[in-house]
């Protein structure tokens, strides 16, 4: 396994437990769309950010 495909894969493991520990509620209100982006994308839609902006800590 390359270090690209270990990095990819710690990625998605941590973007996992992120996913995991968000409240219920939380999760329950992304679509599967925004499930799948969460896990996978670089970009995320702003109907996300606006979900997920009570854990979004903004870069200065």
């Amino acid at each position: 396994m390359t270090k690209k495909k270990k990095k990819d894969k710690k990625a998605d493991s941590q973007r996992a437990m992120a996913l995991k520990a968000l409240p219920p509620h939380i999760r329950e209100q992304l679509t599967e769309e925004e499930t799948e982006l969460f896990l996978n994308g670089e970009e995320w839609p702003e109907s996300m950010f606006e979900k997920l902006s009570e854990f979004i800590i903004p870069e200065e």
